[in-house]
């Protein structure tokens, strides 16, 4: 457990780990009548040929994944990597120079901000992090994060660590010290997605969001994770799971977001 409400698993996965990139996600299946469970990849080890996954239990298929399995147990699937990595990841080495790049993590969405990082700090690329929680105690990957960027900024809204405030603040406050960035990327709950893209557009930052939190299928099938981008419909799992921050429709996404509470409610048993 990473902190009261989010738990870290480490899967075995050879084939997986050999093809993940940074952004890109899994489906995993409890048993053979589970339901099928988008889960964005946080880490991945070739050598060790594991994944990692990072879940909230919020949903019935959620918690049962953090309350009956144990290390050393298995998954019936475990299918993956799907989706499009991450844009930076196909970039030449001439295209990358000369960015630079902030990252804005908020809860669950701090764990899939790792791998990117990771991967730009390899590569030579300048990049901070932004990481926002409600307070001290619920702020995850703090050790992960502070080895693979340049800086890290870490935020509470109570103010019981590091800034006090959201992480749209915090990166105002950066802009205004002087910082510069070419680039933005956000992962975390909706409407965190939405304000960093509002905060973005006024200070003229570019911003990818990630829009994992509307899939259910994951295969592009099922038509749950459609929105609009740009005025176009897409489709989060085969057309994302990033898209360009300022073409989101979010208003419409936070809907579409909504749909399944009821269901979950009863699976839940409420």
């Amino acid at each position: 457990m990473l902190n009261p409400t989010i738990c870290k698993m480490v899967v075995e996965a050879p084939r997986v780990a050999a093809a993940a990139l940074p952004g890109q996600f899994l489906i995993v299946r409890t048993d053979e009548k589970g339901e099928r469970i988008p889960l964005t990849i946080s880490d991945y080890d070739r050598e060790r040929g594991t994944v990692t996954i990072v879940i909230q239990p919020i949903g019935a298929s959620t918690r049962l994944m953090v309350d009956a399995y144990s290390a050393g147990d298995s998954f019936a699937d475990v299918v993956g990597p799907l989706g499009n990595a991450s844009d930076f990841v196909h970039m030449s080495e001439e295209e990358l120079k000369g960015r630079s790049y902030i990252f804005i993590g908020g809860g669950l969405g701090t764990a899939p901000v790792y791998p990117q990082v990771k991967w730009l700090h390899e590569h030579g690329v300048p990049v901070d992090v932004i990481v926002g929680a409600r307070t001290k105690d619920l702020l995850i990957y703090e050790e992960e994060l502070s080895s693979a960027c340049d800086n890290l900024y870490m935020c509470t809204d109570d103010g019981s660590y590091g800034f006090k405030g959201v992480g749209t603040a915090q990166l105002e406050a950066l802009v205004a010290e002087g910082k510069k960035y070419t680039n933005a990327v956000a992962i975390g709950p909706m409407i965190m997605m939405k304000f960093s893209t509002l905060t973005c557009k006024k200070l003229n930052i570019p911003i990818m969001v990630s829009m994992n939190t509307l899939m259910v299928d994951g295969t592009g099938m099922c038509g749950a994770c459609r929105l609009s981008v740009g005025g176009v419909t897409k489709f989060a799992c085969v057309d994302g799971p990033e898209f360009d921050g300022y073409l989101v429709d979010f208003d419409e996404a936070m809907r579409r977001s909504a749909q399944y509470k009821a269901e979950e409610g009863l699976a839940n048993g409420k």
